[in-house]
């Protein structure tokens, strides 16, 4: 799970999920130094869609959006639903995911559902070693400077943020929602912010069920 780029969605890193869940959100990374858990900038509704591609060629290029849609009071505090979509290239399907997570990142429930298929809700509790796992991830993040760079989006004045092993950089604007993340350029992949989306819904419908491994793999050998 270590594909993702590094913003918000290392979180998911520490949380150690299984199958095609977390093979849809990729790796994720934290930081910090100066505070960088500010950029987490949720407002229902709106979000950001990206562009991924790897350096292997033969890991082919993908779409990914992420969105606010809406909000949930949790044991931590206020929380907030954010939306993953990403297509799945090998299984030839849409597969939404969502994750209830406070402000200061803190998960609480992570749903998903395949077209079609009725949604499932992953086993999930938090611990003390995840949270340090990512506190220790945050802190291999240095902020470097700042600089305005062109993205398929458009034109924005970024912060610029470089991981300490050299293996990763990160440019952010706090006016990307749910992360701030503009740009990303690592040793295996690049991501780069393709449009603002407002206006978004839950594409997650229907009953959520308790998650079934059995039924889980029943749903992904089915053709769409």
């Amino acid at each position: 799970m270590k594909r993702w780029p590094g913003v918000l969605l290392a979180a998911a890193g520490c949380l150690c999920f299984s199958g095609g869940v977390g093979a849809q959100m990729g790796g994720m990374n934290f930081f910090s130094k100066p505070n960088i858990a500010d950029i987490f900038k949720p407002v229902v509704g709106s979000g950001a869609a990206y562009q991924q591609q790897f350096t292997d060629e033969k890991s082919p290029a993908y779409e990914m959006e992420m969105v606010i849609v809406g909000k949930e009071m949790t044991p931590s505090g206020e929380g907030y639903w954010m939306e993953v979509t990403r297509n799945d290239a090998k299984q030839g399907a849409i597969v939404y995911t969502k994750m209830l997570v406070t402000k200061d990142f803190q998960f609480t429930k992570i749903v998903f559902q395949r077209p079609g298929q009725p949604a499932m809700e992953m086993p999930f509790s938090g611990n003390d070693m995840g949270k340090n796992r990512m506190k220790d991830e945050m802190a291999k993040w240095q902020q470097v400077g700042s600089e305005t760079i062109t993205v398929p989006a458009g034109t924005f004045s970024c912060l610029h943020w470089k991981k300490d092993d050299g293996t990763e950089e990160v440019w952010t604007n706090d006016k990307v929602t749910p992360v701030a993340m503009v740009k990303q350029v690592g040793n295996k992949n690049s991501m780069v912010l393709t449009k603002l989306i407002s206006g978004a819904t839950d594409h997650i419908t229907g009953p959520v069920m308790p998650f079934d491994p059995k039924a889980l793999m029943q749903q992904r050998q089915k053709p769409q």
